[in-house]
């Protein structure tokens, strides 16, 4: 019973910053902005890089391309086997006050599947082109802040989306 009161804490917390971070959603610019991250987020960022770098460099890109889309496999499997078994509801279908700024792709929210594979995708292409690393980083950041400001995640959600797709990426480089 002592680990429930902690465990309480966190998801009050969690619940209480994703509220504040929702209520971006007031400023005009800001759904817009957020929404057309979140967008480019569902895959077209990745599928347009990957297409770029064959385009501009042929066969010495498709490495890293069978790398990332093989990275993209194994974080779809493991994103979908985690979504239908914690079945965690959307902030905004759960936490009074935050507001849905995005139609959703799928019903529950554990883990952010756009920041499991942003941070996934980054990593590898980092690896293959150091100097895409920060633009790339860059992108996946505002990627993960569109999923809570948008009431679609919580912050937790990101949180772990972002570890396994580290994780995923870590390992893939590792073989």
């Amino acid at each position: 019973m002592a680990f429930a009161d902690p465990l309480a804490r966190l998801q009050r917390y969690d619940a209480w910053l994703c509220l504040r971070m929702n209520r971006a959603l007031r400023y005009t610019l800001v759904p817009q902005f957020f929404r057309l991250v979140s967008w480019l987020g569902n895959g077209i960022f990745w599928y347009a890089l990957m297409l770029s770098l064959l385009v501009r460099q042929r066969a010495e890109a498709a490495p890293a391309v069978l790398h990332m889309s093989l990275v993209g496999i194994v974080c779809t499997l493991a994103y979908r086997a985690l979504k239908r078994g914690t079945v965690r509801m959307r902030p905004y279908q759960a936490v009074q006050g935050v507001a849905v700024g995005a139609v959703p792709l799928d019903r529950f929210s554990f883990p952010s599947g756009h920041t499991l594979h942003a941070v996934a995708f980054t990593i590898v292409a980092g690896s293959y082109y150091p100097a895409l690393a920060l633009p790339l980083a860059v992108f996946t950041v505002l990627t993960a802040i569109s999923r809570v400001v948008l009431g679609l995640h919580y912050p937790s959600d990101v949180l772990a989306g972002a570890l396994i797709g580290a994780a995923v990426a870590g390992l893939s480089l590792g073989i």
